[in-house]
C-alpha cells in the first residue's frame, strides 16, 4: 500500500508567524524552537524528521495536554471550529509535531474557508507523516518506523486503516528497543505484523510490556 501522499485524506491557527520569524535569528538553528518557527513559517527545506527528533529531546517545559486533545477532537466532531481551533492551537503551543492537532486544525481551517491556515497545516501534517513513513517500512525489525513516543505508532495505523491492533508487544533485539503490533490488514484481512523502534522513547524512559521476539 502507498502510504505517502494520501495519508491527509485517511487520517480522520497560525501561531505567531510574524513573531516567530524575529524570534528565530537568536535561536540556535538545530533547536526545537528554531524548527518548530521554520514550519510556522512553511519552510520548504525543514527536515521534519529533525523537527519530531528535536522536539523528543528537548527539555522545555511539556504540559499535559490531553485535555485539549479530547477538547478539540470532540469540538470537531460536534462541527464546533472556532473550539477546534483554539483547542489544537493550546497543543500546537507546546509540541508543534502533534499530528492530531495538525489534522484538527486543517479540518476546521478546511471547513471555515480559510485557505491559509488550511495550506499550512496540510503541509505539516504531510511533512510529518512523510518522515515517519520514509524512516522504513516496518516489515522487520531492521526497517521498523523510527518514532518519537508510542502515539505516533497509532497514527500510522490510523493511515493504515487499522482501528484496533489485535495485540503489542515490547521487546529489546539487538540493543534497540522495538513495539511489534499484530493487526488485521483492512484489506486483505490477512494478520500481520508491524514493527516501531522505540529508541527515542527508551532513551527518555519509556518502558513497554517487555515480550520476546
Amino acid at each position: 500500500m502507498n502510504l505517502k501522499r494520501t495519508t491527509i485524506l485517511l487520517l480522520g491557527s497560525s501561531l505567531g508567524f510574524a513573531s516567530a520569524a524575529a524570534q528565530n535569528t537568536a535561536k540556535d538553528p538545530n533547536s526545537y524552537e528554531a524548527l518548530a518557527d521554520r514550519a510556522r513559517n512553511k519552510d520548504q527545506t525543514l527536515n521534519f524528521r529533525q523537527l519530531r527528533f528535536a522536539y523528543a529531546d528537548s527539555t522545555s517545559p511539556k504540559p499535559d495536554t490531553n485535555a485539549n486533545k479530547k477538547t478539540m477532537t470532540k469540538a470537531l466532531n460536534d462541527k464546533d471550529y472556532a473550539a477546534a481551533i483554539k483547542n489544537a492551537d493550546t497543543v500546537l503551543a507546546s509540541n508543534y509535531a502533534d499530528m492530531d492537532a495538525h489534522f484538527v486544525e486543517y479540518v476546521a481551517h478546511k471547513e471555515l474557508k480559510e485557505s491559509e491556515a488550511t495550506e499550512l497545516h496540510k503541509f505539516v501534517l504531510q511533512g510529518l507523516l512523510d518522515s515517519i513513513m520514509d524512516s522504513g517500512d516496518g516489515k522487520t525489525e531492521e526497517t521498523a518506523y523510527v518514532v518519537i513516543d508510542v502515539h505516533e505508532e497509532y497514527v500510522v495505523l490510523r493511515v493504515m486503516g487499522v482501528s484496533l491492533p489485535k495485540s503489542q508487544s515490547y521487546a529489546h533485539k539487538n540493543g534497540h528497543a522495538f513495539d511489534a503490533i499484530v493487526y488485521v490488514d483492512p484489506q486483505t484481512k490477512d494478520q500481520k505484523t508491524i514493527y516501531f523502534n522505540l529508541d527515542i522513547p527508551a532513551k527518555h524512559g519509556y518502558r513497554g510490556v517487555e515480550a520476546v521476539i
